[in-house]
């Protein structure tokens, strides 16, 4: 799995492609856990080219999710493609981690000066 970084102000943003299953869940775990525990505030997964997730994918965000509890840091997911978002809505992720609707909302909802970042890039 490739995971495409980017970052915009305050907001690191990680961009995986592919299914999020039992081949790739370690690596993308490690990542999430790894961002979460940098030097920025906000981390936000960008989901709109996660076509699948599986359990070992949810649990993978559970304990990034966690992760950002101890370290103060905001962790969000965005672009939920319709697949996952069936499956975060089942699984009641709504409640580990904020979810948006897409990625200008999850940037703007990180702060004012990071949406204007983005939108001039």
């Amino acid at each position: 799995m490739n995971i495409a970084e980017a970052r915009h102000d305050e907001a690191l943003i990680l961009q995986p492609d592919g299914r999020l299953d039992q081949d790739s869940a370690a690596d993308f775990q490690e990542r999430l856990v790894q961002a979460v525990s940098g030097p920025d505030k906000a981390v936000i997964v960008d989901f709109s080219m996660i076509p699948y997730i599986s359990s070992v994918g949810l649990r993978a965000i559970m304990i990034a999710a966690k992760q950002s509890k101890v370290e103060g840091v905001s962790l969000s997911v965005a672009a939920l493609t319709p697949t996952v978002n069936e499956i975060f809505e089942i699984s009641r992720f709504s409640y580990v981690v904020n979810i948006f609707e897409n990625l200008k909302e999850a940037i703007g909802a990180v702060s004012d000066t990071a949406l204007q970042a983005y939108e001039a890039s």
